[in-house]
């Protein structure tokens, strides 16, 4: 900027005490000696169009309303925007570290934008400049990003300033904003979904999820990505229906709705996979190290799922050990680092699932024969046990029983909640001040008359959502039920060699002998239901529905680890044989 600009500005620099203020393209003070900018703005008059300028700032900014009633003109990324605010917002509520927001979503969120030339880029000369601003932000961007090292870029001011889109993005916008306006409230609405079909990574509410999750994994937050997608579910992170939060002069229908309107619940493989590309299109840096104390290692993880699946304490033991022989608990193996293609992406919570079935697999079989002949071994165990030293004897049957009991209940409970789940928004949606009353009053019959039906009939009122917990299913060493199996022995199915316990089962059987190619038919091994013993169905199903997945995801993942349990085994080469001299 010219000095004549800064001129009538005289007072001194608080860092260096010297006179010799510059503005910046945002039109904010900074010290030409010493580069430090200021909080103080000079407003800019002029409505020129500053060629090849870069955008650096996201702010609340002024708003061009139409002398109608029809709202804002505003961008579905701004829709985007304030979605991962309130989610962000959302897991900051539920324990999630401060800094997720402003510091790591907000700059996944900016690089996003930069990346897919929809802001912070360079502006073609020739174009018009659409302004495009957030509304109730407090997050200021005011320095651009660098492009190789996430670290340069995680800092956010508290500051407010201009964001604008890339020309070519909003002047094409602005070319058919007449047309659109008739089929939507965005002023690009039309243009995204045309778009959309072309491109993978195109913004949608499912990569909404795909960026938390991404922020979560950076910042190493206690919270995989089932504990995530079921907090969704359970309406403590706004997904569905969560344009209900936009202000009201941001007027969505047509088009907006087929954007940010969700009528399915959320795919673990497609919000997982989304953010693998996603990563992998920022080109972001490796990762933070998953090590051995974190949430997300195998060792810790294996003993939430232990006790959820009321399993015995011991077994962790022995997920340990398998942890280390197959070298799954390496840091290397766990810790992503995107764009590398000759490692497989790991799924954290689908991985310790899968250690513990291969442990069952191990010490019980699982072959609906041998599993049954143990439990009977451990209760004829207890019976002279009497004393119950080192805590009675597991046994697999009661286990069985009192599992599929409580897992009947609580599957036919989860059912019954997404059959009734409405998939309406709670907020109805109006585009003319002069249809509000009238939508207002209509909604507010529609629910007198459901209430008044209700009662008639006698249908229970759904209950208020669950206060949001780590853990599905719990179980209290406390009940005189015998309900519990934590502290249970694994002693009657275990014998003593050579000074150690080793497991009375010495037999196994493969879930397959040759693992699938991924990258051909996308899955490393397929499974069918009939084709496997009722036993390994039912402890796959358990942990499917502790983990809200498909049991072939898990299967899948027992694979793996078996191949690389006996690889030895599996992959010895034949010796060769010597040929006889003549």
């Amino acid at each position: 900027m010219d000095e004549e600009d800064a001129g009538d500005f005289n007072e001194r620099c608080a860092q260096c005490s010297e006179v010799n203020w510059g503005l910046t393209d945002g039109g904010r003070f900074y010290c030409r000696t010493c580069h430090n900018v200021i909080e103080r703005t000079r407003e800019v008059v002029s409505t020129d169009v500053i060629p090849n300028a870069r955008v650096q700032t996201i702010s609340k900014g002024s708003r061009s309303q139409k002398k109608t009633d029809e709202g804002w003109e505003w961008y579905v990324c701004e829709g985007f925007q304030l979605v991962l605010k309130q989610q962000a917002e959302a897991l900051e509520a539920l324990g999630v570290c401060p800094q997720m927001k402003d510091e790591v979503l907000c700059n996944f969120w900016r690089r996003y934008l930069q990346k897919s030339q929809q802001a912070y880029c360079n502006r073609p000369a020739g174009e018009t400049i659409k302004a495009l601003s957030v509304c109730d932000s407090s997050t200021d961007m005011d320095s651009e990003p660098e492009q190789h090292s996430l670290l340069h870029f995680l800092s956010v001011s508290e500051s407010d300033g201009d964001l604008q889109t890339d020309c070519s993005y909003a002047s094409s916008a602005g070319k058919v904003s007449e047309s659109t306006s008739v089929c939507s409230g965005s002023v690009d609405g039309s243009l995204y979904v045309r778009k959309n079909r072309k491109e993978k990574l195109r913004m949608s509410m499912p990569m909404t999820l795909s960026f938390c999750y991404m922020a979560l994994l950076w910042l190493k937050e206690p919270m995989t990505l089932s504990d995530l997608l079921r907090f969704v579910v359970e309406g403590h992170i706004p997904y569905f229906n969560a344009y209900q939060h936009f202000p009201e002069k941001m007027k969505l229908y047509g088009l907006d709705l087929r954007i940010f309107c969700v009528e399915s619940w959320p795919v673990y493989e497609e919000v997982y996979n989304k953010m693998v590309e996603l990563a992998a299109f920022l080109d972001l840096p490796r990762f933070p190290d998953i090590t051995d104390n974190c949430f997300l290692h195998p060792d810790v993880l294996c003993m939430k799922y232990l006790m959820e699946a009321n399993l015995p304490d011991e077994l962790h033991n022995w997920t340990c050990r398998l942890v280390k022989k197959t070298s799954i608990g390496e840091v290397d193996f766990l810790t992503l680092t995107p764009g590398n293609k000759s490692t497989r992406k790991v799924k954290y919570d689908v991985l310790a699932a899968a250690v513990i079935v291969v442990v069952l697999k191990l010490l019980f079989l699982l072959d609906d024969h041998y599993e049954w002949l143990l439990s009977d071994f451990s209760a004829e165990g207890n019976k002279n046990n009497k004393e119950g030293e080192g805590g009675p004897y597991f046994e697999f049957k009661k286990w069985y029983r009192v599992i599929k009991c409580t897992l009947d209940v609580e599957q036919k409970k989860l059912d019954e909640e997404k059959a009734k789940y409405l998939w309406k928004c709670e907020k109805p949606l109006f585009y003319s001040v002069k249809k509000k009353s009238k939508i207002l009053r209509r909604r507010q019959m529609v629910e007198n008359l459901q209430n008044q039906f209700g009662k008639l009939s006698g249908s229970v009122q759904p209950a208020g959502r669950p206060n949001p917990s780590s853990f599905l299913l719990s179980w209290s060493e406390e009940s005189t039920d015998g309900s519990c199996f934590h502290g249970h022995s694994l002693k009657g199915i275990l014998q003593e060699k050579h000074g150690l316990l080793t497991a009375i089962n010495t037999d196994y059987w493969l879930c397959t002998d040759k693992l699938c190619n991924e990258k051909l038919c996308g899955h490393l091994a397929h499974y069918r239901e009939e084709d496997f013993p009722k036993s390994y169905h039912f402890v796959l199903r358990l942990f499917s529905f502790l983990l809200r997945i498909q049991p072939s995801s898990i299967h899948e993942e027992v694979c793996a680890i078996e191949h690389k349990l006996f690889n030895k085994k599996l992959y010895k080469k034949p010796k060769r044989k010597r040929s006889l001299r003549k």
